[in-house]
């Protein structure tokens, strides 16, 4: 039986029962039945890449829909906070405590009108769960390649009601043992548990058949007042027009009710989603209780190999974003920035951001450990992403830090650059970007099948004295990084005219922050040619972890044999 574990990262469950306002302060506990499909389904499309819904989701959402599941539920109180929303307008105030006037329109200020900003309370209400696990069992059961994608999508869910409400969530097998926690179940006519239970309304979907014989009647039903002409006379275009017109707010089956959003249902006059019922559940009355709010311990995050964050400005100018000339410097500051936070006042210990081990030594595992790449993803020339990865792992402590680093700046920019997180898993996780992102992310990654040729996003510097041949020259040089890092040496290195690179020429190459200067002040634009396919991201030489060196795949032009036959 499909059965899923949920776990709230941040301790807290957000959502509104149907029919009742965000401001009332009601809590759905336990979700809904229809708000868990909908979750599903909205996580194949963010996380699966879906352009529809295969036939095995189909399958998977089809049989769920008709069951309604079973939880158990850990212990929860309700909790709130008030927030005063501002709605953009001023309003007029008689108070002048602590307030600004300003002039109405003439030449002085009206010193009797004083204005502060207009606003309105907004109650923000949840179920305070601190470390406890939900259990959510359908007594049902899926075929093989149903349950995979049910995995699948349990492994990708990452919250459920509001967007706040983070979860963790894994599929479990039928023999695995359940919390002890209290329980919650669908009403069946003739049961009562007695006291100390209590009922609850959530909303469920109808069964698929029934929805689907529902359907068929209700269309009937609007298409009689538009019957088709008889014989073979044609139906007019606005027989056509209103029949359509009639038929569409019935959905064509309950998955495609179940993607419908709420101004859709509105526009046609439902007063809740077409293929949705009201479902009565029984729940512990203390599965809400009063009491003191459970603080959640921060979960163990798993290790993945990226991170991607987004930089944006305070004022949402992209102009004021830093250019990618300053690559080596901004990958520095959030280096540092990112350090400070990982050693919280006292010692780091954290190897994948440091590169060096406990006892300070440099880690000898062929750099493996982060880098920093800042990166224009939307082909602007300035920088507006940064992409962390390690093929070591970011352990926990690692993406604690970065996720709380908020903030960086630049030099002779105005204010504070803001970051935010936008994704961490591995690097192939990263091909799902759409487009204009995803284009630049697969230059920088390459096929999957790998390439053979790169060519220079930022300047290569060499990492030590150049000399004329020998290992210590620029081809010598360039397949020693290669093979520190594991990769094939090079059949050809071409060394591009400055002319079609111009913009690499004015990159900052030495670092100011630490470590040592390069040891010569002197870039090149390369492109690599190997002798087969390899996969990016591909960064070599100096400062090679602060985003230079960094190379981008090249398409290869298929081979057309011009050989004539010798006959």
């Amino acid at each position: 039986m499909p059965t899923l574990l949920l776990r709230f990262p941040g301790g807290r469950y957000h959502a509104t029962p149907w029919g009742y306002h965000v401001n009332e302060g009601q809590i759905e506990w336990p979700p809904s039945p229809w708000r868990l499909l909908r979750a599903l389904i909205a996580c194949g499309y963010a996380a699966l890449g879906w352009q529809t819904v295969p036939p095995v989701g189909r399958r998977l959402i089809e049989v769920l829909a008709g069951t309604l599941p079973t939880f158990h539920l850990p212990p929860a109180s309700p909790a709130h906070s008030r927030h005063y929303m501002p709605l953009g307008k001023f309003k007029k105030s008689s108070d002048r405590t602590g307030l600004t006037f300003a002039a109405t329109g003439n030449q002085r200020a009206d010193v009797d009108n004083y204005y502060v900003e207009d606003t309105t309370l907004v109650f923000d209400t949840w179920a305070n769960v601190g470390n406890g696990a939900m259990v959510i069992k359908w007594d049902c059961m899926l075929d093989d390649e149903a349950m995979d994608l049910f995995s699948t999508l349990a492994d990708n869910l990452g919250y459920l009601g509001r967007s706040e409400s983070w979860v963790e969530a894994q599929a479990i097998g039928d023999d695995s043992s359940l919390p002890p926690d209290n329980d919650a179940y669908a009403h069946v006519e003739g049961h009562n548990p007695g006291p100390g239970w209590e009922q609850v309304s959530l909303m469920a979907a109808e069964e698929p058949g029934r929805y689907s014989t529902w359907r068929h009647q209700a269309v009937e039903t609007a298409l009689a007042d538009y019957p088709l002409p008889e014989g073979k006379r044609k139906p007019t275009q606005k027989c056509l027009n209103d029949r359509n017109k009639a038929v569409a707010p019935y959905p064509e089956d309950l998955l495609d009710c179940l993607q419908r959003d709420t101004a859709w249902w509105k526009q046609h006059r439902w007063s809740q989603p077409p293929g949705s019922r009201k479902v009565l559940y029984w729940r512990r009355a203390d599965a809400l209780v009063v009491g003191v709010p459970q603080q959640a311990a921060r979960p163990h995050a798993k290790p993945v190999t990226a991170m991607l964050l987004a930089l944006t400005t305070t004022s949402g100018n992209r102009s004021a974003l830093p250019p990618c000339a300053r690559t080596l410097p901004q990958a520095e500051l959030f280096h540092d920035a990112v350090i400070r936070l990982a050693a919280n006042g006292g010692r780091v210990h954290c190897p994948e951001l440091t590169g060096k081990d406990d006892a300070g030594n440099r880690l000898k595992e062929g750099h493996r450990h982060a880098h920093i790449l800042p990166v224009d993803l939307d082909g602007d020339g300035r920088i507006d992403h940064f992409i962390v990865y390690a093929l070591m792992g970011l352990s926990d402590v690692a993406q604690n830090a970065i996720r709380r680093l908020k903030r960086t700046w630049t030099k002779g920019g105005v204010g504070d650059l803001q970051l935010a997180l936008a994704g961490a898993g591995d690097l192939a996780a990263l091909r799902q970007l759409p487009d204009p992102l995803g284009t630049q992310i697969k230059s920088l990654l390459g096929p999957p099948e790998g390439s053979r040729v790169w060519s220079s996003m930022t300047p290569f510097i060499p990492p030590r004295h150049l000399k004329s041949r020998g290992a210590n020259s620029l081809v010598g040089q360039i397949n020693a990084e290669l093979a520190s890092r594991g990769r094939p040496s090079a059949d050809r290195v071409e060394v591009l005219p400055w002319g079609s690179t111009l913009a690499l020429r004015h990159y900052v190459r030495r670092r100011r922050r630490g470590g040592s200067p390069s040891p010569v002040d002197i870039g090149y634009a390369l492109q690599l040619h190997f002798p087969e396919p390899i996969i990016g991201p591909l960064a070599l030489g100096y400062a090679s972890h602060f985003g230079l060196g960094l190379f981008a795949a090249i398409p290869e032009e298929p081979c057309v044999d011009l050989r004539l036959d010798a006959r």
